[in-house]
């Protein structure tokens, strides 16, 4: 996203798909300046609500289309997949329509497309609308900076950013609550129906205050051969992902067809941007160490955060007896410690060396995901609630200290692009973690039910006085045999949920060496917004 020190849009030449700069307008006073924050805090707060939304009612959303809970999951990663696409063409598209123009029909098209969400009665109608979702969502949060910068004077563009960013953390708050309270008491259609009034205010509002303050437009080539190959291969590798467990893999012809699309696309789409004049995304970018090393930093443990964020939920309600409702209190609390201590982070990153604050964003997450590890079928709610309650401080020590040390050094004519490519591979990132945790918890749980019924044999030992007993219950030999499968499966994919979380704690540690082939940015230099992050 773009930051206080970015240059004008259209100031200078940048790739196609880099987001718009800050517009160089007289600030907002008064009503108008508290009715604009409103509103552009509205359709961002709508925005990654409806990322986190959904989290709890993949269940319910499986079990009313008849399809699992891993296929379930493609309402979440199509979404991620179609955002992270149409990121890169914020900047293009602000340029051909105006930063007001494109806001307003983004929050609008959010709007359609939420409420053709509510209406899908298959999981292909529901996939498909997400998608539509997810493209429309890509300059949404982008411009809703943009123009929230240029309602403010310069020495307040700290406090703005500051404000956006709080609506960034409620939202993930509010979302699992929110989700699954509908879900309980409504039905779930209306996790999407409720953005519709939401962002119909949000939009009126919008153009009301913002439309005489429309950013000049210009004609500019787009690299259509460039977008059409990131479309091809970055598709391949999330359907491959998506679909592999349920084709057996590399067993499937579809499967390796989809793998070598990725592949070659991806070689193609290289060479490509590199040699095109108006690449979509600036791949050159990856030549500087800070950009390289921090953006895949952040996007390899936004991808380990995101995909255990996924799998909290689906553990909760379909292993422990948690309804949708109570599954959204247990991860509501993420976002208490993230909320109080943003702001400390924001005025303390141009002080602080930002790679120890990273560092121990890490060290926090490891150490998490290292207590989420010891979950068995008997933990309590307290017990479920204190790690997510910790993981709030680590949030608030990885985006802003992250995101600083991947622009640092940069000529902010750069800054917008660099923004724009960083945050395409995080959002990526994140749908594909979602898709290989679960897939890696579902044959993981496979093997743990192997080994729990290895020695197991009818009649006999523990396995013979349990089933004596539930037929003693006036179970017929059928039932108590599913009942003991079921306490089994419990058991397996608890197990399962306990070996990702270990993995990912792992991996958060052996990230930290990535952090420090940064340089440090220069004391006191100002941060870069996280704001794109969240």
């Amino acid at each position: 996203m773009s930051t206080p020190s970015t240059a004008a849009a259209g100031a200078a030449p940048r790739p196609a798909g880099a987001p718009a700069a800050p517009l160089k307008l007289s600030p907002l006073h008064g009503p108008a300046l508290l009715l604009g924050t409103m509103a552009l805090s509205l359709a961002t707060f709508m925005n990654v609500l409806d990322s986190s939304i959904a989290n709890v009612a993949i269940p319910s959303i499986s079990g009313d289309l008849g399809v699992s809970s891993t296929q379930g999951t493609w309402v979440i990663t199509s979404f991620g997949v179609a955002n992270a696409i149409s990121v890169p063409l914020t900047g293009w598209l602000t340029q051909r329509f105006g930063a007001v123009r494109l806001f307003t029909m983004s929050v609008l098209l959010f709007v359609l497309t939420s409420w053709l969400c509510g209406f899908a009665n298959s999981l292909e109608m529901l996939v498909f609308f997400r998608v539509l979702q997810g493209l429309v969502a890509g300059p949404m949060i982008p411009l809703s900076q943009t123009l929230l910068l240029s309602s403010y004077p310069a020495a307040m563009a700290g406090t703005a950013l500051a404000l956006w960013g709080v609506t960034t953390l409620v939202a993930p708050v509010v979302g699992p609550l929110l989700g699954g309270w509908i879900t309980d008491n409504i039905s779930w259609p209306w996790i999407f129906y409720i953005n519709v009034p939401v962002g119909l205010f949000a939009a009126a509002l919008t153009w009301g205050i913002y439309r005489q303050r429309e950013t000049p437009t210009r004609k500019l080539p787009i690299d259509t051969v460039g977008l059409s190959l990131l479309v091809l291969w970055v598709g391949a590798l999330q359907l491959m992902l998506d679909k592999g467990k349920e084709l057996d893999w590399f067993a499937s012809g579809e499967i390796i067809t989809m793998a070598v699309v990725a592949v070659v696309g991806l070689a193609v789409f290289i060479v490509w941007e590199l040699t095109d004049e108006h690449p979509v995304v600036d791949l050159r970018l990856f030549a500087r160490r800070n950009f390289a090393a921090g953006s895949v930093a952040l996007s390899v443990a936004y991808g380990l955060f995101f995909g255990n964020v996924v799998l909290m939920p689906l553990w909760l309600q379909q292993w422990m007896g948690y309804t949708a409702t109570s599954a959204g209190m247990a991860l509501a609390p993420v976002g208490v410690f993230a909320i109080l201590l943003t702001p400390l982070v924001g005025k303390k990153v141009g002080q602080w060396d930002p790679r120890k604050m990273a560092t121990a964003a890490f060290v926090v997450f490891a150490l998490v995901l290292w207590m989420r590890s010891h979950f068995t079928t008997e933990t309590d709610f307290a017990h479920i609630l204190l790690p997510t309650l910790i993981q709030g401080a680590a949030m608030a020590f990885f985006f802003i200290p992250l995101t600083t040390l991947t622009l640092a050094g940069l000529p902010p004519e750069r800054i917008p692009a660099a923004a724009g490519l960083s945050n395409f591979v995080r959002i990526t990132a994140g749908a594909m973690g979602t898709s290989i945790a679960t897939t890696l918890w579902s044959d993981r749980a496979t093997m743990h039910h192997a080994h729990l019924t290895e020695g197991l044999i009818e009649g006999q030992g523990v396995f013979g006085a349990m089933l004596q007993n539930l037929q003693a219950t006036g179970l017929g030999k059928e039932q108590a045999l599913v009942q003991i499968n079921r306490l089994i499966d419990q058991q397996a994919f608890t197990r399962a949920a306990d070996d990702i979380f270990l993995g990912s704690s792992y991996l958060f540690l052996l990230l930290i060496g990535l952090i420090w082939l940064t340089r440090r940015p220069t004391p006191g230099a100002a941060a870069a917004d996280a704001g794109g992050a969240h």
